[in-house]
């Protein structure tokens, strides 16, 4: 399988949308775009993709920051790969590059949130290595904000 992992495009951000409303299907479509586009005005975010042939097949947001715990870090955020590709070690693959990518960019840590009823997601970043250090709080302003009636399944 030709697959190619490489940083997306600020002008192709948008291709992004169909694989991201597979994990968020609560927020309405325009919200998400808007979103997406301020996202990428922030100078501590980056979509990274995996391409097969020219098709995405799987994204992940990076977001880095300075940690007083860990150093420079990265969190990679909304990762997907699309269903018909999953079980095929893409997953593990595309970690791999994230890792190389982020480390030769200074990063000496990654770390990540996961929805706790996403069980696959939790064996898989176990599997990578992963430990659970904490709990993830949120605390949404808007009562109205779909965010509220997302389980992560």
């Amino acid at each position: 399988m030709n697959l190619t992992f490489t940083a997306i495009k600020t002008e192709e951000i948008l291709t992004i949308l169909p694989l991201l409303t597979v994990i968020n299907s609560t927020t309405p479509e325009e919200i998400l775009k808007e979103r997406v586009l301020k996202m990428t005005e922030c100078s501590n975010y980056e979509c990274v993709g995996v391409y097969h042939d020219d098709r995405l097949i799987g994204i992940s947001g990076l977001w880095y920051s300075m940690r007083h715990y860990s150093g420079m870090s990265v969190e990679p955020d909304h990762v997907v790969i699309d269903e018909s590709y999953r079980g095929k070690n893409i997953g593990k693959q595309f970690f791999s590059w994230i890792y190389e990518y982020t480390e030769s960019k200074g990063c000496e840590a990654i770390e990540l949130n996961t929805y706790t009823g996403n069980r696959k997601s939790h064996k898989f970043y176990y599997n990578e290595g992963f430990e659970i250090y904490g709990f993830h709080f949120v605390k949404v302003y808007d009562k109205n904000n779909p965010f509220l009636n997302n389980n992560g399944d």
